[in-house]
């Protein structure tokens, strides 16, 4: 039986198979677990919370498996690209983000996330777990996810596939951690001397450093309260994958009661600025009233067991693979701050695709002409 539910790192993988019951809201889920009936709940968020989560208890679980599951059904291997689209198109994503920044400007916003659409229609139908080994295999860490979504939601079925390097929350007993990413600058691995100076850039900006702060204080505000201890680092430090130098900060707490579990601490924490914005409220009226619906995508996937452990991650550098495996649509976005220079907004977005066109065979797409939309019906 294929895997419904995947969450990898440095060689490790949870994996559940099968799906015994399901949820399409997290306090409904963590009822289940409070009330002993359900083991485990997988899964993910959606990034607008009034939309149904896609959560549900696997009929069997291994928290910890050695390895990726075997081979998918496709003999195929990676489906061919045959066209694609962005939405919106380059130059009203710079738009967008030129009246983001007069926002932030004015004083009506300090923050805004603002997300493109990259839809990629395929000639075969995609295998999942295939796309999910790609992901695997190109990320430093070994970082991936995968959730078969339900079909009988508000939104679409299919699966959502990924690997991100953001961890929302994870509890191990008492002990809780994040770390949270914000702050970005493409990677020159060809050039270590380069590199090294895209780095020196990052940790030095203060464009950056604003926009990381937002986050850490955000986390702070909702994990404080929750914690006899917590300990906030006052810098970030830098963290990458093979593309991108990221600012994150690593925070780590004791919880005060027990009862909260890893799921409740999700749920708390999202969207955290990192995905959204500051202030929160403000952000995600901005987004709901400029983009398209995220559906999962700036969620959160992960798993919360029982006990209350767990480890749960933000949905990012992924996408959504149709129920019949023939689209693969995928976000990335950026945060807006009033420093922010909207062709450099743009270009950062089209790196953040980047793990997305790998798992596909086609590094260059963006740097083609887009091919004419297929037809349908």
């Amino acid at each position: 039986m294929d895997p419904t539910f995947v969450l990898s790192q440095r060689g490790r993988s949870a994996v559940g198979r099968g799906i015994r019951q399901r949820w399409s809201s997290g306090q409904d889920a963590a009822r289940a677990l409070r009330a002993g009936d359900a083991g485990v709940v997988v899964g993910c968020l959606p990034f607008d919370t009034r939309q149904p989560a896609a959560l549900f208890e696997p009929e069997s679980w291994d928290p910890d498996a050695a390895a990726l599951p075997g081979p998918g059904t496709s003999a195929t291997g990676v489906p061919t690209v045959r066209s694609w689209n962005e939405e919106p198109e380059p130059h009203e994503h710079v738009a967008r983000v030129a009246r983001a920044v007069e926002l932030a400007r004015s004083g009506a916003l300090d923050k805004v996330v603002l997300a493109r659409v990259l839809r990629l229609d395929l000639a075969e139908p995609g295998d999942p777990l295939e796309l999910l080994r790609r992901f695997v295999a190109d990320d430093r860490e070994g970082n991936g996810y995968l959730v078969r979504l339900p079909t009988d939601s508000a939104l679409p079925g299919g699966h959502m596939i990924g690997s991100s390097p953001e961890v929302l929350v994870r509890r191990e007993g008492l002990e809780v951690s994040t770390h949270p990413l914000a702050g970005t600058a493409a990677r020159r691995p060809e050039d270590r001397n380069l590199d090294r100076e895209a780095a020196l850039a990052l940790q030095t900006s203060h464009k950056d450093l604003d926009e990381h702060r937002y986050v850490v204080d955000a986390i702070e505000a909702v994990l404080r309260p929750l914690c006899a201890e917590l300990d906030v680092p006052p810098l970030p430090t830098l963290a990458h994958t093979e593309r991108i130098w990221h600012l994150g900060t690593t925070i780590r707490g004791v919880l005060a009661d027990p009862t909260h579990t890893a799921l409740d601490l999700a749920a708390a924490l999202h969207p955290t600025p990192a995905v959204c914005g500051s202030p929160r409220l403000a952000a995600l009226r901005h987004i709901l009233d400029t983009e398209s619906p995220r559906g999962y995508y700036a969620g959160a996937v992960g798993w919360c067991d029982a006990s209350g452990d767990g480890h749960w991650r933000v949905l990012l550098r992924g996408g959504h693979l149709a129920e019949d495996g023939l689209s693969l649509t995928a976000h990335a976005g950026g945060g807006i701050v009033a420093e922010s220079d909207p062709k450099a907004e743009l270009a950062e977005t089209r790196l953040k695709f980047t793990p997305v066109l790998t798992a596909l065979g086609v590094q260059d797409l963006l740097e083609t002409v887009p091919a004419p939309p297929r037809p349908r019906g």
